[in-house]
């Protein structure tokens, strides 16, 4: 309706009340209105229609107004419906039933505070209904303003005490507070009530898999999914618990069920893509989350994912490009940061690269914790003293303890805060006036000006690949004597070769496992070559032995003397005594490394950024040679190599 044909309409209007003809008017301003919601004139005209100017204190607007915003409402034109109700309010600030609408609109479109607003006239106009304090918790809720919430949905039952969804909404209010045995007693509240109310089933199952209780969490999906036999969400979820208990087969079955009801839920796309991930099956993973994308545009998450996925298959350029859509669409998004950075240090750009890792740090993934100090982070000062703390394991701790040498020469003095394990060794291999703590003591402030952690000194000191050369040759020192002596005890047979292994890794970081090889396949790669296997594992690993020993015929010397996991120092003295080892990726390998040990690093198809893309060599480590699946979990194709290298 042009703005003519409005202003023509209205004067007819006009024409037709003052013939009498009423309802001809009204249907005219009723017209106006569903094109022009906002049009005042036509909102007075109803008014008016309905019984001349009255005041707030008399009852509300003619039903054709309250009929004209319901129609409105029902059609989804929730900001017409705000704009609108919010002048009906003011001219009737008494009708509960326009604040409810102008709230409910509100709520939805997210104008929450004019949501609660509007819900607190509710309340204010009739304190007894509960349903307007339990949308006023809804509205809080949303708002993030939780235990303000719980407080309106408690005044909610108050009123109403079998009030099951008042009940829910508090489970969900403390389940995101934290308080998940409360969540699970409020949810509980909710079944005692209502018996078939699935939400609430699949919301128990939320809170016990949150609490790594997997196998009730399922059970509660089964139950939610009984009452709703086509409930996409609990399929989604039980899939993630299936999932999480590495039952992948099942996982999927769940997945496909969930998406089978909702073919456009890109959330169960998103998830089958994690499993098809983990599986090694990155292509077939990468057409999942494109699909998640295609039903949700803005699924950083999966951008993410795809990112991870392509830097698997050694595409960097798209993987770094995969990150960057996922930084458009959410800047302070951490884990892509993360993950770019180890992108961007696998393609060997370390400038950039350690830049990006300082996001580590915000990332849920990552398990090193930042060090409690008022004193600002060392950036290049000279001639200050510096804290350099150690933050990740002990493989990663030594690896960047090839670079205390330098920050010694660019401080006045250096504390160094590591690993007890490794003090000993560091006090042999580096310069004598540095002091030295564990990680669990506390080194006063007044003893530092500066501190840096560990994975933070290659912003300085490895911007380029040639910066690696000045520790590549080897940088710690075992005890030379202690080395001689072990050897003396292991060489059972002249002539033979001393071989370190070491085959697992118990590392906690996701998909670890991969690294691992079966103790059996690697001695066997040893059968008829001129080598005696000295075993560096630490754990209990003699059950493996005895069984190699049993089946194989194939001696692993267990030395006695040195406690693999305790003894790093004598460790490291047992690794000098050896002529070669031979391990996969696990803190042998950067031991190894670093005491300049000819190493025979094995890694599976997809390795840490650290070995870089299809090396054959470690900047890290000059001592160490790489060997590399030539597909997802195939060893073959390493310990044929390995077998050849042994024989030589």
């Amino acid at each position: 309706m042009a703005k003519v044909s409005v202003e023509q309409a209205l004067a007819k209007a006009k024409s037709h009340i003052k013939k009498g003809e009423t309802a001809e008017a009204q249907a005219l301003y009723v017209n106006i209105l569903k094109a022009f919601p906002n049009n005042k004139k036509a909102q007075q005209g109803l008014i008016t229609l309905g019984g001349g100017q009255r005041s707030a204190g008399e009852k509300g607007p003619p039903q054709a107004v309250i009929d004209q915003l319901m129609s409105l409402y029902k059609q989804g034109r929730l900001e017409a419906v705000v704009a609108q109700a919010k002048d009906l309010t003011a001219q009737f600030p008494k009708v509960i039933a326009l604040w409810n609408m102008l709230g409910a609109s509100a709520a939805q479109i997210g104008k929450l505070d004019q949501a609660v607003h509007a819900f607190d006239k509710m309340i204010s106009i009739n304190p007894n209904e509960a349903s307007s304090y339990y949308n006023l918790g809804n509205a809080l809720q949303e708002q993030g303003k939780l235990k303000k919430a719980i407080e309106a949905y408690n005044k909610a039952i108050a009123l109403k005490s079998d009030y099951a969804e008042a009940h829910n909404n508090i489970g969900l209010a403390l389940q995101e507070l934290g308080n998940l045995d409360e969540a699970i007693e409020a949810y509980n509240k909710a079944i005692a009530l209502k018996s078939d109310n699935t939400v609430t089933y699949n919301n128990i199952g939320n809170v016990l898999k949150e609490q790594g209780k997997l196998e009730e969490a399922i059970r509660a999906y089964n139950k939610a999914i009984t009452l709703k036999s086509d409930y996409a969400e609990a399929f989604n979820n039980m899939g993630v618990a299936l999932q999480e208990l590495g039952k992948l087969k099942k996982a999927i079955e769940a997945y496909n069920k969930a998406i089978a009801i909702k073919s456009d839920y890109a959330e169960a796309h998103y998830n089958m893509g994690i499993i098809l991930q983990e599986q090694g099956k990155l292509k077939k993973a990468i057409e999942a989350y494109d699909k998640a994308i295609a039903l949700k545009s803005d699924y950083a998450e999966a951008y993410n994912n795809i990112g991870l996925a392509l830097q698997g298959l050694g595409k960097l350029d798209e993987a770094i490009e995969a990150y960057n859509k996922a930084l458009n669409i959410k800047s302070d998004y951490a884990a892509p940061h993360h993950n770019m950075s180890l992108t961007l240090l696998a393609a060997k750009d370390f400038d950039q690269g350690f830049k990006q890792n300082e996001w580590r740090w915000e990332t849920k993934e990552f398990k090193g914790k930042y060090l409690t100090t008022s004193k600002p982070m060392w950036n290049s000062e000279k001639k200050q003293r510096i804290l350099v703390w150690g933050e990740q394991g002990i493989g990663d701790e030594i690896m960047f303890s090839s670079i205390i040498p330098e920050i010694y020469a660019a401080s006045s003095q250096i504390l160094v805060k590591c690993d007890k394990r490794l003090i000993p060794l560091f006090e042999r291999s580096f310069p004598t006036d540095i002091t030295y703590y564990s990680l669990d003591a506390h080194v006063p402030e007044g003893e530092y000006d500066l501190h840096i952690p560990m994975g933070s000194l290659p912003l300085t000191f490895r911007k380029s690949l040639d910066s690696f050369k000045n520790s590549a040759s080897g940088f710690l020192k075992c005890n030379t004597d202690r080395a001689e002596s072990i050897k003396s005890k292991l060489t059972y047979e002249p002539g033979k070769k001393l071989v370190g292994i070491s085959w697992t890794t118990k590392s906690a970081l996701k998909n670890a496992s991969n690294r691992n090889i079966n103790l059996a396949d690697l001695a066997r790669a040893f059968v008829s070559s001129n080598t005696q296997l000295v075993c560096l594992q630490y754990g209990d690993v003699s059950n493996e032995i005895g069984a190699v020993k049993r089946d194989f015929g194939i001696d692993v010397i267990q030395f006695g003397d040195v406690d693999n996991k305790n003894d790093i120092d004598g460790l490291a003295s047992l690794m000098g005594a050896c002529d070669m080892v031979f391990t996969i990726d696990n803190a042998t390998a950067h031991l190894s490394g670093a005491l300049g040990v000819p190493t025979k690093l094995m890694l599976p198809y997809i390795a840490d950024w650290r070995w870089s893309i299809a090396e054959e060599s470690s900047y890290w480590y000059g001592a160490l040679q790489l060997y590399r699946q030539s597909k997802v979990n195939d060893w073959h194709s390493v310990l044929a190599l390995i077998t050849q290298v042994a024989r030589a």
